[in-house]
């Protein structure tokens, strides 16, 4: 897929990825616009704040609400006449025992890395199929093929995020629309909290910088790539997860201790 007057809407295009991801977009020429959350704004159901520039958007919105995803896609088709390609880069994490999960923090890790990537795609599916072209890009992780520690709900979010987007890749072939799923490992943004930068730095988990992640997104777009695994040795354990799992099982026991030290200073955070 050539990128050039593509027209590209991204959640999370403000974060540490997503700045980056639209810099390699632009430059490829493609039209932007970004889903941002502004906590500042967006606060009632129809508070969808707008700025334009020529060839780009920025929305004003919380994807986690309904009312606020539907007026921000209607926002774009009357100024570009339709979406071309989806990016679901958005996400919300947590760390810390699953019993002492915030329940409002666990709906909105739902809420954003589940819900809102498959109802925005539903959005914008029939105008792609009725044009017959068109890619909805999900960006997972690779704790949405191994299981962590101590990020139970991040995990199952993924997890939902890989089987959807598989699923749905299978359900669009022939169609001309295509589904990319993109699985980095963890990532050097503020989505992680501090204690998460503190375990890497410990060497408990590699970390790789926003600019290869981005290049890799717009890669399976170009190519037009089904999945795409980032950060050796990691994709080589989701594969192995997903054959021999109780040799991850003890690999991560060993890890344990130390992983709960971390977590349960999380508490009351």
């Amino acid at each position: 897929m050539q990128l050039k007057d593509q027209r590209i809407v991204i959640t999370g295009g403000t974060g540490g990825i997503g700045r980056v991801l639209t810099e390699e977009l632009a430059a490829r020429g493609a039209r932007l616009c970004h889903l941002a959350r502004n906590h500042d704004h967006a606060e009632s159901p129809k508070d969808i704040r707008v700025k334009r520039t020529e060839n780009s958007l920025v929305l004003y919105c919380d994807i986690g609400r309904a009312e606020q995803r539907e007026e921000a896609l209607n926002a774009v088709e009357r100024a570009w006449g339709g979406v071309d390609i989806l990016i679901n880069l958005a996400g919300v994490l947590d760390f810390r025992p699953f019993q002492d999960e915030d329940p409002v923090m666990l709906q909105r890790i739902l809420q954003i890395n589940v819900e809102a990537p498959m109802q925005l795609a539903r959005a914008v599916l029939p105008g792609m199929l009725e044009r017959g072209r068109g890619r909805i890009v999900n960006v997972g992780s690779m704790f949405g093929s191994i299981g962590f520690p101590y990020f139970a709900a991040y995990s199952a979010s993924k997890f939902a995020l890989r089987g959807y987007s598989q699923a749905l890749r299978r359900e669009l072939a022939g169609t001309g629309v295509g589904v990319s799923y993109v699985s980095p490992r963890a990532v050097n943004t503020p989505l992680n909290p501090p204690v998460v930068h503190e375990m890497a730095a410990r060497g408990m988990m590699r970390m790789d910088q926003p600019g290869p992640v981005a290049q890799g997104i717009v890669r399976a777009i170009e190519k037009d790539l089904g999945e795409l695994y980032l950060g050796f040795p990691e994709s080589l354990f989701a594969r192995i997860n997903g054959i021999f799992p109780g040799l991850v099982d003890r690999a991560l026991i060993k890890q344990l201790p130390a992983l709960m030290h971390y977590a349960l200073g999380q508490k009351g955070a």
